[in-house]
């Protein structure tokens, strides 16, 4: 799996990557069936897997007459990459406005906010 890469996936693809991840592998049929949202054409979904295992997202195996899509970067790996990205570009890296500009445009549950709390102190003891 690569290492610090950016990954900028839009969100078909980033529903695609959801339904292998979940999976683990998938054909074409099973990735539409597994999609959530309007039914998309079946080449509507093989073009975007080509496009995404040509962008290394992702590989393919032959099974009989199918090709077996599976990811090749973690959920995590995505997640990281997309959120580091969000901060940096519309935050200026500041992971203080990240956080503000949430707490002010979010529904945030008092649940929430211990959680956040307990995340802060269990970082600040590490740190």
């Amino acid at each position: 799996m690569a290492e610090n890469r950016t990954y900028r996936l839009g969100d078909l693809q980033l529903r695609i990557m959801r339904v292998l991840w979940r999976c683990g592998a998938a054909s074409v049929a099973e990735v539409r069936e597994g999609l959530e949202g309007e039914p998309l054409a079946y080449t509507t979904v093989a073009t975007m897997l080509r496009k995404m295992e040509e962008r290394g997202l992702l590989r393919h195996r032959e099974q009989g007459r199918r090709f077996i899509y599976e990811p090749t970067v973690s959920a995590e790996e995505v997640t990281r990459s997309m959120a580091d990205d969000l901060v940096e570009r519309l935050f200026e890296g500041s992971l203080a406005a990240t956080v503000s500009h949430l707490l002010r445009t979010r529904d945030v549950s008092p649940t929430e906010l211990e959680r956040l709390e307990r995340l802060i102190q269990k970082r600040k003891r590490h740190a």
